[in-house]
């Protein structure tokens, strides 16, 4: 196995540069826990375990793996249903089973398959995240009671009983959102969520506003060095491994997107698999911290990128700075205001709103703009592992859907030794010979779509049709079922069906004896290293077969 540290020595620039990302990584983690619906120290714990375990095998060197927005709801969502007192250790064993998926799909060499999620499918659901962490948050922003069976009912809710909300917290969260809004338009915005997390909670402290919620109100903030822990593996149940599923599809489809946006400063290429697993470990050392899920962060690996980073070093060394933060001032977290969290979370997710991409997205026609809205509506209006889901099929129907568009049929004309494109006719003539190529996938819907761009034999007798399948190493059961017919149908008018370019994989599986067992006439011309070779060959025997036809 390849060392993870090859030519990646510790510098003091990377060190230096994990400074800011542990500052941050601090109000971040437990905005997160407060996300998931847990204690934020699961985030804290997390967070500094994703971002050292999880990097040590990154293949994109510069990624940061902690908490997300997305994963954080994800989990959150499949905890509503368990009892609060079990909720933090159910969160734990979802995180090591995501952990555990997120290995599987590493050795299975799962990542080819992440291209298959479309884009604008993904930006609808990061979108409705979003826009449900600003829905969902801003009960707690200030302090009112919320009801509603979705984030946006919630906020509603609020909006809609403004006597309910505690003034005392609104002034802590509305501070906490000016401060950060206002500091990341200066050059120290790499701790705007830091200053956001400390001016507010200084201010609660001086004027004694016990009525503002605090972390500690969430549960006990354990003090000193947290250690490892084995999760309560009694909680395992169908919906947690299920959800866990829905939360590793999202991470390892983030953390890809993480890849594209942070190459490797010595222009190697990443690694989906690797990265994959990499994640995976992450997960697991995060559940043996007591943590939640975590997975590659663009946020945090862009100020990871800003902040001077030059190997992996750097996103690990924010992982220690987060926990020497916490041995010391452990004491202190308990005493966070919840809205400044809150609001860190509001303000994270605004900023993740990127209004141009969804103006692309809806300007490039309707399949895209269907795509991106009804994913962004299932995600406002479902629970995150379910809106997941509805994203991953639509993906499916747009990959079927964009194979049977993009099919294109052409005939080809002989002309010397060249083959010249024409329109395909829709009906065969008697003794005609007709070369078809095909431009696109044959696989379900492009075949249908094939199988409808045919010319009908009907009536014409002793015809040939060609069809040229070079460069293709497989082909579906429902083409091979079209071509059947065709062959068939073809046989039925004194004509027959050659197939040229043939891949040797293809011939392997359409055996003579198969054919002949499904009374099925074809031709098969194998593919040369001369491109059209073979084709001509096939024109020649038509030609040939045309007139021994015409003669009998």
């Amino acid at each position: 196995m390849r060392n993870p540290f090859a030519g990646q020595r510790m510098t003091k620039a990377d060190v230096v540069a994990g400074v800011p990302g542990g500052i941050g990584g601090v109000p971040d983690g437990m905005a997160a826990g407060l996300l998931a619906g847990v204690s934020p120290v699961h985030g804290l714990y997390a967070s500094l375990a994703g971002r050292f375990f999880g990097g040590i095998g990154t293949s994109t060197r510069l990624m940061v793996v902690t908490t997300t927005g997305a994963s954080a709801l994800a989990a959150g969502s499949v905890l509503t249903d368990i009892a609060p007192e079990e909720r933090s250790a159910a969160m734990v064993v979802l995180t090591l089973v995501a952990g555990i998926a997120m290995l599987v799909a590493a050795v299975l060499r799962l990542g080819r398959y992440t291209r298959f999620v479309s884009h604008s499918v993904m930006t609808g659901f990061l979108l409705g995240v979003a826009a449900n962490i600003v829905f969902g948050q801003l009960p707690v922003l200030v302090g009112a009671p919320s009801e509603g069976s979705v984030a946006a009912l919630k906020a509603l809710h609020v909006v809609l009983h403004p006597r309910q909300i505690d003034w005392r917290s609104a002034v802590v969260g509305g501070l906490a959102v000016l401060l950060l809004f206002a500091v990341a338009r200066t050059r120290f915005r790499t701790v705007a969520s830091l200053v956001g997390l400390i001016v507010p909670t200084a201010l609660v402290l001086a004027l004694g506003w016990d009525s503002v919620a605090t972390v500690s109100d969430a549960g006990e903030i354990p003090r000193g060095f947290p250690l490892p822990q084995v999760p309560e593996l009694s909680l395992l149940s169908p919906s947690l491994i299920a959800g866990a599923l829905a939360v590793t599809v999202i991470v390892l489809v983030q953390g890809t997107g993480v890849a594209e946006s942070a190459p490797n400063p010595d222009g190697s290429r990443a690694k989906t698999d690797r990265d994959f697993c990499a994640q995976g470990i992450g997960n697991l050392f995060a559940a043996l911290f007591r943590g939640m899920p975590v997975g590659g962060s663009l946020g945090q690996t862009a100020i990871n990128v800003s902040s001077g980073a030059r190997t992996r070093w750097a996103g690990m060394w924010s992982g220690l700075w987060i926990l020497v933060i916490l041995v010391a001032l452990s004491g202190v977290v308990g005493r966070v205001p919840m809205p400044t969290l809150a609001a860190i979370l509001m303000f994270a997710a605004v900023g993740s709103m990127n209004i141009d991409q969804v103006v692309a997205i809806w300007s490039s026609g309707s399949i895209s703009r269907t795509a991106l809205g009804v994913t962004f509506v299932a995600t406002l209006l479902l629970p995150v592992t379910a809106a997941v889901g509805v994203g991953v099929a639509i993906s499916l129907l747009m990959q079927l859907n964009q194979e049977a568009i993009d099919l294109k049929v052409v005939r080809l004309r002989v002309e010397g030794e060249h083959l010249l494109e024409s329109i395909v006719p829709k009906h065969l003539s008697d003794n005609e010979i007709v070369i078809l190529d095909v431009y696109g996938s044959l696989f379900y819907a492009g075949a249908r779509t094939l199988q409808s761009r045919l010319p009908d034999p009907t009536g014409a007798r002793d015809c040939v049709v060609i069809l040229r399948l070079r460069g293709r190493a497989s082909v579906s059961s429902t083409f091979l079922h079209i071509i059947a017919d065709y062959a068939r149908r073809l046989d039925a008018t004194g004509g027959r069906l050659y197939l040229s370019g043939i891949d040797p994989r293809i011939r392997a599986v359409w055996t003579d004896e198969l054919l002949d067992g499904q009374g099925i006439k074809i031709e098969f011309y194998p593919a040369s290293s001369t491109i059209g070779e073979s084709t001509l060959s096939a024109y020649a025997d038509a030609e040939v077969r045309i007139n021994e036809r015409r003669r009998s």
